[in-house]
């Protein structure tokens, strides 16, 4: 394992939330096979140009580095290749920032061709920038004559290989999606949710819960990646496609959310989503605007939420009742209290998926011969029936019926159907 030293760089006076932020980044360098031996903290008003850090902190780095034996130092913000550049330089380790060391999670992660695509088109932007602080074997060449030409021309081959790969990557990004845009589609008029929130919230819990379907979990920071569609019964008949959507978190690289836009299309056609967080975690309340955040910028912002505070079998009573008290007095999202450990926690969600199914029901008139059977059928299992009537070998029925239903309902011949009744 790789031997770490974190570094923090609060910006305001208040560095209350400094060690919850350095804690998350620990584990982000769990994630990734590291292990922390040091941190060190420098509230700044403004990075330095040079090291990003102060001269004199940054010498208090290279003590830390020397005497904790570290192999690699991560910053908790994003730095300049050119600030990379020095630090390495300086400590003489590998430096590296929280949005390369996410990067490199996501690359260990992706399972899917998708989202294998995504992240190596995020990591090749995030490069091409940094190509020069790349050419170690090169920085021992000061401009001697015969070498400056051979380096500068591998230098700028080696930025257009990768931005030849790059536009091959947006192609056949766009390829799956628009394999994806067909599948989604074919699902119109079924009525859709997508899990949302700050990554190990227990979104995927949350689904194996609701669907009785297996799904990869594990107690650990971005512990999957794919987008990962069930259908979830909700009782009366009524069904709902439920999406585990890619975790969010503090400061995740731009480069990451436009990759991955084409996997969030699954929370943009939803009909609702369900703004998974922990209830049991300290600093709940800044993930919540984090997941915001993210939605705003993905425009989702005036999508149907409902507030899913999961993990509540971590709270005691009294952190319970505290946590129901505030969340029914806040304006906004329906708020739901769950654990995927406990069954009937999931139930108040199913009702509260069915109560929004029902109200997409329309009222509609069908009329069908006697002898069609699998559609009277389908009246019955997923339609609410207010009224039949028959009237020789024709059958009239009044319900309310979801637009999915009526769709196949038309598609049966001898079948008519009327809206509005």
């Amino acid at each position: 394992m790789e031997r770490a030293i974190l570094v923090g760089t609060p910006r305001d006076r208040d560095t209350s939330a400094t060690a919850g932020h350095l804690a998350e980044l620990a584990r982000l360098t769990a994630t990734a096979g590291g292990l922390v031996v040091g941190k060190l903290v420098q509230r700044l008003a403004a990075p330095r140009s040079r090291y990003y850090l102060g001269k004199g902190k940054a010498g208090e780095l290279v003590e830390l580095v020397r005497a904790r034996d570290a192999h690699l130092v991560i910053f908790d913000d994003e730095l300049t290749p050119a600030q990379c550049k020095n630090l390495e330089t300086l400590c003489g380790v590998r430096v590296m920032d929280r949005a390369e060391l996410i990067l490199d999670i996501f690359a260990t992660r992706a399972r899917t061709y998708e989202a294998r695509l995504q992240v190596e088109l995020a990591q090749l932007q995030y490069l091409l920038p940094r190509l020069r602080r790349m050419w170690v074997h090169l920085s021992r060449i000061r401009g001697g004559i015969g070498f400056r030409g051979p380096g500068e021309t591998q230098l700028e081959t080696d930025r257009r290989l990768i931005g030849t790969r790059i536009a091959e990557l947006r192609r056949k990004l766009k390829a799956v999606a628009r394999a994806q845009a067909t599948r989604r589609k074919r699902r119109e008029g079924r009525f859709r949710a997508a899990l949302v929130g700050y990554t190990n919230a227990g979104k995927s819990s949350l689904l194996q819960a609701l669907s009785g379907t297996e799904q990869f979990v594990e107690d650990r920071l971005f512990a999957t990646l794919d987008a990962s569609t069930r259908l979830v019964a909700l009782g009366g008949g009524r069904e709902a496609l439920v999406t585990d959507t890619v975790g969010f978190i503090r400061k995740l690289p731009h480069h990451l959310i436009a990759s991955f836009r084409s996997t969030l299309e699954e929370a943009r056609e939803a009909d609702v989503l369900l703004h998974v967080v922990d209830a049991s975690h300290p600093d709940r309340d800044s993930q919540r605007r984090v997941v915001r955040s993210v939605l705003e910028d993905l425009g989702l912002t005036g999508r149907p939420r409902v507030l899913v505070f999961n993990k509540i079998d971590l709270l005691d009573d009294e952190d319970l009742l505290a946590l129901r008290r505030r969340a029914g007095g806040s304006r906004g999202a329906r708020a739901l209290f769950t654990s995927a450990l406990t069954p009937s926690t999931m139930e108040p969600l199913r009702a509260e998926l069915g109560d929004r199914i029902l109200g997409r029901l329309r009222r509609v008139s069908v009329e069908l011969p006697v002898g069609e059977g699998k559609a009277l059928a389908a009246l019955y299992e997923e339609a609410e029936v207010m009224s039949r009537n028959q009237d020789g070998a024709t059958v009239t029925v009044v319900a309310k019926a979801s637009p999915a239903l009526i769709g196949r309902l038309r598609s049966h011949s001898g079948v008519r159907v009327t809206e509005g009744v």
